[in-house]
């Protein structure tokens, strides 16, 4: 399959996600749900997972079968926050924040999905 159609048949998992985390906003340091959410999706794609860094960072290691020519490996980094604002949502879409005071309003939810 390629890239673009591996992107177009899980845009729809990767949309419902976003909305999970925007519906569901937890403060920085606080986001027990949505790292537990990260790690069980990244488990389920067979990514190794290492939890509690900063107290509530995820961590998934995807290992490459191959070695580059020069034999060290190599490695790219993927840097996403999580957490939400405390500030009240005023949108009205489904998956408006279900909690009172706290949203996601700079775009952590779509980095985290």
């Amino acid at each position: 399959m390629s890239l673009i159609a591996e992107i177009e048949s899980t845009h729809e998992e990767f949309t419902a996600l976003r909305r999970d985390i925007h519906a569901h906003p937890e403060l920085a340091f606080q986001e027990n749900r949505t790292s537990d959410v990260v790690a069980e999706r990244l488990a389920a794609y067979g990514i190794e997972v290492h939890r509690g860094l900063g107290k509530t960072g995820v961590v998934g290691v995807l290992r490459g079968s191959r070695t580059p020519a020069g034999g060290k490996p190599r490695a790219i980094g993927v840097r996403a926050d999580m957490d939400a604002l405390p500030m009240p949502e005023h949108n009205r879409f489904a998956h408006a924040s279900k909690h009172e005071g706290r949203m996601h309003g700079c775009g952590h939810d779509g980095h985290t999905a």
